[in-house]
């Protein structure tokens, strides 16, 4: 959910000299990471979706519960482990805005390597769909549960809003190691909250076409909430630049100075 960058710091640094940056993984690595992780989520999404309509059948309930309780965990555990590679995005909003808030400063992804990780982000979350499928024997097909309503949109708004205050509100008040268990918490909080059940990612959206079940959705819902989602994001990221604005006195990152520097890539 963040730059690599962010991840991982030069904590040698001597007194009063800038912290460096250590070298990114090759992109490759970083692209595989986000293609694995963000298909790993959508086959814990869709997964225990299914799980949980074939546990609790007559308790629409209880199967919810059942879904958000294994993504809030399964989300904390793919980003604490697969953060230090990629910055654990496995969402395009999530990309869009660690480009563009760190587009001056050469903080944030390349606008080019940005565009390598939507591609694998949503590569990812069609095969974690249909993993999920294949793993409980599902027929794979297309959703039909239609999702578009305005209470509906409105609610990836907030929850997309949310999300990106969150993670940009840690990483500028210096505590980036509370995102894996934040981000985890608050996308299982906003599974109730919202109408929507959250989906809040534009590559997760996609994938679940492809599983007619529990946490499907149909493709005719689909771009009416990815656009809900790109809004959100950008209001997210507005409310975060007002409360956290960026200033030599606020480090971006525990403990970590503002960086200018780009360094170089590493297989």
């Amino acid at each position: 959910m963040t730059s690599p960058e962010v991840a991982a710091l030069d904590a040698q640094a001597a007194p009063g000299t800038p912290a460096r940056a250590p070298a990114l993984p090759a992109l490759w690595r970083r692209a595989v990471t986000e293609g694995l992780g963000t298909g790993l989520l959508v086959a814990i999404v869709v997964g225990s979706g299914i799980a949980a309509q074939s546990l609790s059948p007559d308790d629409v309930g209880l199967q919810l519960l059942e879904n958000s309780l294994a993504t809030t965990l399964g989300l904390a555990v793919l980003i604490a482990v697969l953060g230090p590679v990629s910055g654990a995005h496995f969402n395009p909003v999530v990309t869009l805005v660690d480009w563009f808030t760190g587009r001056r400063d050469g903080t944030g992804v390349r606008a080019a390597d940005g565009g390598v990780y939507v591609a694998v982000q949503i590569a990812g979350a069609i095969g974690g769909s249909l993993l999920a499928n294949a793993m409980f024997g599902i027929r794979a097909g297309l959703a039909t549960t239609e999702r578009a309503t305005g209470p509906h949109l409105l609610a990836e708004v907030v929850a997309t809003a949310g999300l990106v205050l969150v993670i940009l509100g840690l990483l500028r008040s210096g505590r980036a190691a509370w995102i894996p268990a934040s981000v985890g918490a608050y996308i299982g909080a906003a599974y109730w909250f919202t109408s929507s059940t959250s989906f809040a990612n534009p590559a997760v959206t996609i994938g679940r076409i492809f599983s007619d079940t529990f946490a499907g959705i149909a493709p005719a819902s689909v771009l009416p909430f990815i656009a809900a989602q790109i809004l959100g994001g950008t209001l997210g990221m507005l409310v975060a630049a007002a409360l956290y604005p960026r200033t030599p006195e606020r480090p971006i990152g525990p403990g970590r100075p503002n960086v200018t520097h780009r360094p170089e890539e590493t297989l």
